[in-house]
């Protein structure tokens, strides 16, 4: 009897329908709060458009600490009033700030900040991709960030994904002040990597930037400025009163949430999917942020 037991057991186990493989969106969705790390008021852009927009970008001073020195300097001293979008390339980036103008840089603001294009690879705690990468002998997490990275020569930088924003310059040795900024709005250019100065992402908005009307000049400049989108305001979270205060969180590139996550992105089992790829790109395994609830 125990034996006819046994079998049935092993014939009801063999029946069973095999464990539903979770959606990358499900694993997000049902991510413990131990998974997700508060973003420091300080280290969020909020920039108001005048057509009525708002772009908010997450800062990276573990990256490029003087270049975000100076655009919080920047935000305070309301460097950016009157300011505007100049340049929408298609397939490439958004970009603003005062272009050509002369106007005196605020207190604080270090005019020749230098080469921040990558940085020390102590001091990252990094979570391997576990895939190739094109354009760095390693690609990885470390802090919340995508990240590039060379363990014999111990340097990290961040990269040109989808949303990221970046510091505009001219020929080297410029290094851009961080009055001119721009956001990726189309296939991550990683070429641009470890040659202009990551210094965030956009977090929220980046839907209002990229459906912007292209610009027909070269380089994606708009020719006529009354196709430019003017800039209403950009302040620091950390300036405005608590009760309006935007607030996010990322996840913590490190956790066990983080992890499966990425798995699922390079090994989609999902119902959609035939086949899963057995591998993913940096920039498509996005780290996932929220807006944190009141």
């Amino acid at each position: 009897m125990r034996s006819l037991l046994l079998v049935s057991a092993a014939l009801l186990v063999a029946a069973a329908p095999p464990a539903k493989l979770k959606a990358p969106s499900e694993i997000v969705a049902e991510a413990p709060a131990s998974a997700w790390r508060d973003i420091n008021p300080d280290n969020l852009v909020v920039m108001d458009l005048r057509n009525g927009a708002r772009v908010v970008i997450q800062l990276a001073p573990e990256f490029a600490p003087v270049h975000v020195a100076n655009i919080r300097a920047l935000a305070k001293g309301n460097w950016w009033s009157g300011a505007a979008i100049y340049r929408v390339q298609d397939n490439y980036v958004v970009q603003w700030g005062n272009n050509e103008s002369t106007r005196p840089l605020p207190p604080g603001v270090i005019a020749k900040p230098p080469a921040e294009y990558h940085r020390s690879l102590k001091g990252l705690s990094v979570r391997p991709l576990g895939y190739a990468d094109d354009y760095a002998p390693s690609a990885g997490f470390a802090g919340g960030w995508p990240i590039g990275y060379d363990p014999k020569t111990g340097t990290a930088n961040l990269t040109h994904c989808y949303g990221y924003v970046g510091v505009g310059r001219d020929l080297s040795p410029d290094t851009g002040t961080g009055g001119e900024l721009y956001a990726v709005i189309g296939h991550a250019p990683r070429h641009l990597d470890r040659n202009i100065a990551v210094v965030g992402r956009v977090i929220e908005g980046i839907d209002r930037l990229s459906s912007l009307p292209r610009g027909t000049e070269a380089l994606g400049f708009y020719k006529d400025e009354s196709m430019q989108v003017p800039i209403s305001a950009v302040r620091l979270a950390s300036e405005i009163p608590a009760t309006e205060r935007p607030a996010y969180q990322f996840m913590d590139t490190g956790s066990a949430t983080f992890g499966a996550y990425v798995k699922a992105r390079a090994n989609r089992k999902d119902d959609f999917f035939i086949r899963p790829a057995g591998g993913v790109d940096l920039c498509n395994a996005a780290v996932p942020v929220r807006k944190k609830s009141a």
